[in-house]
């Protein structure tokens, strides 16, 4: 039996990496279910599946020239899991949806598809307020025990992405180009992060030519694997809303962060509020709220994810880092003190307490007012 799955495995991954055969082609295939013989058909046999001639032929060229144990060395050589629907790591959740991917191609820690997780994504070139919040949102969902998922583009999802990586490095980008290539360039440094203490995740097979078409179809992936979609700032007509929509249309949860009514920045948000239900969120608590049934089990993967103290107290500041971490030393201090004292412009001031805050380092009390931990 074991054998057969294995056979079967091989075969739907062959028919997804074959040029010109789509999802539904092979769904017509996977129902026809002659397993065994499929590496012995020739086009006309193919015919009979269901394929259209043009695709007949290239199943029957592509079965004639694949080597099965090469591509599984190859894999492990990259160190990329392959799984299907056959395979139990195959994510729950992504089953459920109306067209799942017939292969995902993994590197890295694969047991996070198990989830939960939580999509967060937004525009790529964000205000301050929409960096900050979605730092914080990823931070303190992922510190929670949720996986954090998102697409690894610039912008908030790679705000989105750092966040999880300082909590609990419990994050999932999918990308919409195989998994071995890296895009946009700019985020060569967080793809080693990811790839080295999350999850790489594409359904892309490798050497699939770059085409902007493939980044619409991932987004299905980030909201499917997901319990819910966190939107942060996203215009009205957005890859986000691309995303926060198929998570509707799934019957997930959607949560957005309201933004000022001039930012045309925040207009598709304020619209998922509006007109589409979505749950306002300023804090991680009101998602967490929302999953009732897991803050149990939260609780215990949050302890299994968080870095350790030590760990934490072994992260390096920078030299801004340290001259505000000693002012703060000395007393309790507001921004406009911090500001005065240091002479840092506000932009660098800020971004360096929203970095001692993510090392757990110092605190923020109301009124704009720090102090270490």
């Amino acid at each position: 039996m074991k054998k057969d799955i294995a056979l079967m495995k091989e075969i739907l991954v062959t028919l997804h990496e074959t040029a010109g055969i789509g999802w539904h082609a092979i769904r017509k295939a996977f129902d026809v279910g002659d397993w065994i013989a499929y590496p012995r058909y020739e086009a006309e046999a193919w015919l009979t599946v269901g394929f259209r001639p043009e695709q007949a032929k290239a199943a029957a060229a592509m079965f004639r020239s694949v080597d099965f144990d090469q591509r599984r060395e190859q894999m492990n050589r990259l160190g990329i899991s392959v799984l299907t629907p056959l395979d139990s790591e195959y994510p729950h959740l992504l089953k459920q949806i109306p067209q799942p991917p017939w292969v995902l191609y993994a590197i890295g820690r694969t047991e996070l598809l198990q989830g939960p997780s939580i999509a967060v994504v937004g525009t790529r070139g964000p205000t301050a307020y929409g960096r900050k919040a979605a730092l914080d949102l990823s931070y303190g969902l992922a510190a929670k025990g949720l996986v954090i998922s998102s697409g690894m583009a610039l912008g908030i999802d790679r705000i989105a992405h750092e966040g999880a990586l300082k909590a609990s490095k419990a994050t999932i980008a999918v990308l919409g180009t195989p998994v071995d290539v890296i895009y946009p360039p700019q985020n060569r440094d967080i793809y080693a992060d990811i790839r080295e203490n999350g999850l790489i995740l594409s359904e892309l097979p490798l050497g699939r030519p770059f085409h902007p078409g493939h980044f619409p179809l991932r987004n299905r992936i980030i909201a499917g694997i997901s319990i819910g979609t966190l939107v942060i700032e996203a215009a009205e007509r957005s890859g986000s809303l691309i995303t926060a929509n198929q998570a509707l249309d799934m019957n997930r949860e959607v949560f957005a962060v309201p933004g000022t009514i001039s930012s045309p920045k925040s207009a598709g948000t304020n619209k998922l509020i509006r007109e589409h239900g979505a749950k306002l969120v300023t804090d991680a608590e009101h998602i967490i709220e929302e999953f009732g049934w897991l803050v149990e089990s939260l609780a215990e993967r949050a302890v299994r994810l968080t870095p350790d103290k030590e760990q934490q107290a072994a992260e390096n500041m920078t030299e801004e880092e340290t001259f505000i971490y000693d002012l703060l030393q000395d007393q309790p201090r507001t921004t406009d003190e911090l500001h005065e004292l240091s002479r840092y412009p506000f932009g660098l001031l800020h971004a360096v307490l929203i970095n001692l805050s993510i090392k757990r380092k110092i605190e923020q009390h109301p009124g704009s007012l720090y102090s270490v931990t």
